[in-house]
């Protein structure tokens, strides 16, 4: 319990300084990021020293992989409004679109290594299954708002 505590404060205290970088987010997105990095911390059993050391690095990786996802819609979007887009528009669209998983995986890899000198081999593993748990979770809670 003592752990979880401090965990918990951990987390909130990393959360606070990253909100105030990111303050251009809405409420929701800041509501959502912080939901998913005290599941992920959770799930992975941090330490405390790890979940200050692992989530700045973490979030710094989310930036990155939200950005490249942004230009490729922005630019998808862009597309759709031109009143004659050209074939020349239509695959520059197609082609961020489609090379975002991709740029994302190549991100992911990076952050990797960074993310091997913090954790240990079984928390990298649990890192990638919390973060589908996460999804799916917020996937079921959507679909049961809809019903």
């Amino acid at each position: 319990m003592k752990r979880t505590v401090a965990i918990l404060i951990t987390v909130l205290a990393v959360a606070t300084s990253l909100m105030a970088q990111n303050s251009g987010r809405t409420k929701f997105a800041t509501d959502m990021y912080q939901a998913k990095h005290e599941m992920i911390i959770e799930e992975m059993g941090l330490t405390q020293t790890q979940a200050s050391q692992f989530l700045p690095i973490y979030e710094q990786m989310e930036r990155e992989i939200y950005q490249v996802n942004r230009n490729a819609r922005v630019l998808a979007r862009e597309v759709e409004k031109k009143k004659n887009p050209t074939d020349r528009d239509y695959e520059a669209a197609a082609s961020a679109l489609s090379s975002t998983r991709m740029r994302e995986g190549e991100i992911e890899a990076k952050y990797f290594d960074k993310f091997s000198k913090i954790l240990t081999k079984k928390q990298l593993f649990l890192l990638k299954q919390a973060e589908v748990k996460f999804t799916r979770e917020m996937l079921n809670k959507n679909k049961k708002r809809k019903n």
